[in-house]
């Protein structure tokens, strides 16, 4: 399997991640455009089974502790000290919850 995640804004802005809702959606330019490109580095991606990520539709091994290990995963890949924000809509809102309670001392900011 494989996520799917794209980063923009600026390399050295305030690391944000955005978590979409579902259940399958995924992210789209739209969410990045809630972000102020030159003061964070945003960072997208597709939840496991949804958007661009692969396999599509997959409910194996995609549970909330999953998804909350693969943020803290692309908060290391991408090495990040802390998120300055975890932001959500929906589902994402909750997963953002649910990341900041598994990992408080990684979220400076919930939106």
């Amino acid at each position: 399997s494989s996520a799917a995640f794209e980063v923009s804004g600026n390399p050295a802005g305030k690391p944000a991640i955005f978590l979409h809702g579902g259940p399958g959606d995924g992210c789209s330019p739209k969410h990045k455009r809630l972000f102020d490109p030159n003061a964070y580095r945003i960072i997208t991606f597709d939840q496991r089974g949804a958007g661009k990520s692969r396999p599509c539709g997959s409910i194996d091994d995609n549970t909330t502790a999953h998804l909350v290990e693969d943020i803290e995963l692309l908060r290391r890949h991408h090495n990040v000290d802390s998120w300055g924000l975890v932001a959500g809509g929906s589902w994402g809102s909750t997963l953002a919850l649910a990341y900041a309670q598994a990992h408080p001392a990684m979220v400076r900011g919930l939106a």
